[in-house]
């Protein structure tokens, strides 16, 4: 069946990236939208949109009958899920087929085994593929998952059986911890995914996360398209993917195309899915099949010269697929940076608000996939990936440098982003050499901190900025007058703390406490009427421009307060408790995860501010300290 019109369920950057393929297919694109989104950059592509009405704007992309029924009445021929929300449910597929329209995705029988990780394991050990050791079991009473955990060993992986994104997933590293982190993964599992089921996996420590696209037609056509290295991560969520992947030989990729061409058939597969490996030496074990299309494919599509997304919609038309085996070919090396609203050194916690500016970096080989735009906002109803920059060079080497200048030259002001993260991610000599494991940032054994000032980057500051060019008459003299040495005060703000500096501009330094300060040629600044972003040697510095008519916040530096909007879970500590410096104090829940909020000093709590249950806005106080 010729496909001529298709409705995307989803937003975003793959609302986005899905009609830039149908316009080249000249097939007609229906958008969906929440109410908070009229101003979305997926609503202006499409050739029509069409505005749900739910309860909350989450629920909106959640309705599977709304979507369907927009769909019908606007004479629909198929609907793409995109990733996410209903892009492996069972249901919304059987109502899709149902309705007489094309699911551009998995096959239901696919979706429904592969929508539980315990069917999954059994499927996969049944087809020969190599799996973690552990439980897949349906019993689910604690104390019998506490008798296998230990049979198992530690330490030990909880994971939510429908889940995925971390969701619902705890590390277990003793016994005594068992409980309480499997309670967590099922409060977890059950918010985000409808459903507590939990398996139980040995933890392997130096783990890889490797992953093979896998493609499939109704002929019976499977193929391969290379791997993808996705080890770069925080909270098990990816940050930074690549292709092909450098830390494995060609021995073990080709033994992991068998298996994953494997189980690919072994569930009847159609359509674009990705097989996921976890490795160590060379060694690989089956995590997961994800029955979708990845955030990550556009890496694939840059190393093989494909179009994913066209492949998906002539599978759904019945045709076979584009390629044969032998005609996939890898070229180069590509790198995808995930861009997200989060303050990154500050245990990742989503940042919302107005975007006050964005500008990307556009270049030859960089695709920007994004779903947002200058003046919109970042909600707390929805992920906070801001954009993807996916960059391709003739080797890895290459790639990493383009994409470190791709990051450098890209501006978002109004949130908080993982920019300088990212950058300071890549320059890592761990990142070149392969040694970053899927744990390595959230254990401790690699650390991307906020960079320090030095004189070397105030004096990049005070030269590059806008309002420090004008020239004085002492400019260069040393900064010398009759009346005696002549100096400007510079302040700013930088990571909450006050900065003074006194200095001067001279021919081709910066005089900062009588010593010339020479000038780094290679930083650059970006400038708005708040904020000044100075790039230097890939670190990120951030300063907030000091607005000396405005009060001081009168906030105590040792209170807890609410990053964002949320619901308090657990309240740790009492008043007249003696708690220490990164003591988790208070648990709360924002955009569906858990966030554990830390003691910022070794102080008494003074007073508790809020109750169990109670749903609090940005910025609330929470606990206070003593002075």
């Amino acid at each position: 069946m010729k496909i001529d019109k298709i409705l995307i369920a989803n937003r975003g950057e793959i609302a986005c990236r899905i009609i830039l393929t149908c316009r080249k297919l000249k097939i007609k694109t229906v958008a969906v939208y929440a109410d908070i989104e009229r101003n979305a950059k997926h609503l202006k592509m499409a050739d029509e949109a069409h505005l749900i009405t739910a309860e909350t704007p989450t629920a909106a992309y959640l309705n599977a009958q709304a979507i369907i029924d927009i769909a019908k009445n606007n004479n629909v021929d198929a609907i793409h899920p995109g990733y996410g929300f209903l892009s492996e449910r069972t249901e919304f597929a059987e109502k899709i087929a149902q309705a007489g329209m094309i699911f551009i995705g998995a096959p239901i029988a696919a979706l429904d085994l592969m929508g539980s990780k315990a069917a999954a394991k059994k499927t996969m050990i049944e087809a020969g593929v190599p799996c973690v050791p552990g439980f897949h079991g349906d019993e689910q009473n604690s104390p019998f998952l506490q008798a296998q955990a230990d049979g198992i060993g530690y330490p030990l992986l909880i994971k939510a059986s429908a889940g995925g994104g971390g969701k619902g997933m705890k590390i277990v590293n003793q016994s005594s911890e068992f409980i309480e982190a499997l309670d967590s993964a099922k409060r977890e599992a059950i918010k985000s995914f409808g459903n507590d089921h939990v398996i139980l996996e040995r933890f392997i420590t130096r783990p890889k996360h490797i992953e093979v696209q896998v493609f499939a037609d109704s002929q019976g056509n499977v193929v391969h398209l290379f791997e993808r290295d996705c080890s770069s991560q925080r909270r098990y969520q990816k940050i930074i993917e690549e292709a092909p992947a450098t830390c494995i030989n060609d021995e073990t990729k080709q033994k992991m195309y068998v298996a994953a061409v494997a189980a690919t058939k072994a569930v009847n597969y159609q359509g674009a899915g990705t097989i996921e490996f976890i490795v160590e030496d060379n060694e690989f074990f089956f995590m997961e099949m994800n029955t979708r299309l990845q955030v990550e494919h556009r890496v694939t599509e840059m190393v093989t010269g494909t179009d994913l997304v066209e492949w998906q919609i002539k599978v759904a038309e019945g045709q076979p697929l584009p390629l044969k085996q032998e005609q996939i070919k890898c070229n180069g090396h590509a790198i995808q940076a995930r861009i997200y609203a989060e303050d990154s050194y500050n245990g990742f916690l989503p940042s919302t608000g107005l975007l006050q500016d964005v500008v990307f970096c556009s270049g030859e080989d960089i695709i920007i996939d994004t779903g947002i735009e200058k003046s919109n906002n970042i909600s707390i109803h929805f992920d906070p990936m801001i954009a993807k920059t996916v960059c391709w060079a003739e080797d890895r080497e290459q790639c990493i440098e383009k994409v470190l200048h791709n990051l450098d030259n890209t501006f978002i002001v109004g949130v908080k982003t993982n920019l300088g993260f990212l950058a300071g991610l890549l320059a890592q000599p761990s990142f070149s050499d392969n040694t970053i494991f899927t744990n390595s940032l959230d254990n401790g054994s690699l650390k991307v901190e906020l960079p320090k000032i030095n004189h070397s980057v105030l004096a990049s500051l005070i030269a590059k900025t806008s309002n420090n060019t004008a020239d004085s008459a002492w400019t260069g003299n040393q900064g010398w007058s009759n009346s005696g040495q002549y100096s400007n005060i510079y302040h700013w703000s930088y990571d909450g703390e006050e900065i003074k500096v006194k200095g001067l501009i001279d021919t081709d330094a910066v005089i900062i406490d009588n010593n010339p300060i020479d000038i780094n040629p290679n930083s650059h600044v970006f400038e708005t009427a708040k904020q000044i972003q100075l790039i230097d040697n890939h670190q990120r510095y951030i300063f907030d421009k000091i607005d000396h008519q405005s009060a001081a916040l009168s906030v105590n530096k040792g209170d807890i307060v609410s990053p964002m909007p949320g619901k308090i879970l657990d309240i740790k500590v009492s008043v007249g408790d003696q708690v220490e410096e990164n003591q988790t104090v208070v648990v709360m829940e924002a955009m569906k995860m858990e966030l554990s909020l830390k003691a910022t000093a070794t102080r008494e709590v003074s007073e508790i501010c809020v109750s169990v249950n109670d749903v609090i806005p940005a910025n609330t106080v929470l606990l206070k300290l003593q002075e």
